[in-house]
């Protein structure tokens, strides 16, 4: 017997959890709510459509999905959301193109250029990256034009950086060259 509460080892395992959820809806509630814009019938924003879609695939509450379009459409009060993409080049040179909502736009572009600069990854300017990309669709991304082949070392510095990315709230997706 290990000394330990059953309840205890229950609370950690479901506080662990929720907190991996919450982040998951958060970000899927900035993706619908940008969507939402557009217009908030799915049947004539696809946009829309294929974020509900992504929610709905994560088990995402329908409450919190007409929340999510209530404020994309400017009928809640919250504070309104931007989508902004950033720049940057990781190790041997990989390009990194970071797509993320925002409602401080301020806050956002510090708190990713301290995660690069952690990462020992440089700040790129606008357009210093996304030649090495094509842009054809919201659902397909960004898709590089040739990549860059990655010794081992680096390959784990990349894996890094791009956990580190992901793991902040407002960061929505992450493309980049590495083959």
């Amino acid at each position: 017997m290990s000394g330990h509460s059953k309840w205890s080892t229950i609370k950690r395992k479901k506080g662990a959890t929720d907190a991996k959820k919450s982040q998951i809806f958060s970000k899927m509630a900035k993706l619908i709510s940008i969507a939402a814009r557009k217009g908030d019938d799915p049947l004539m924003n696809s946009d829309l459509k294929t974020a509900i879609e992504k929610a709905k695939g994560v088990n995402m509450p329908n409450d919190k999905i007409e929340n999510a379009i209530k404020k994309g459409n400017g009928k809640s009060e919250d504070s309104q959301l931007n989508a902004v993409m950033f720049e940057a080049y990781g190790p041997s040179g990989v390009g990194i193109i970071i797509e993320a909502i925002t409602d401080n736009n301020n806050r956002t572009v510090a708190e990713i250029k301290h995660l690069i600069s952690k990462q020992n990854a440089s700040w790129a300017s606008p357009g210093a990256v996304t030649w090495a990309f094509t842009h054809k669709s919201p659902s397909e991304g960004w898709i590089p034009n040739s990549t860059i082949e990655l010794n081992e070392n680096d390959s784990e510095k990349l894996a890094n950086l791009l956990d580190a990315l992901d793991d902040h709230d407002d960061v929505q997706e992450i493309y980049h060259n590495a083959g």
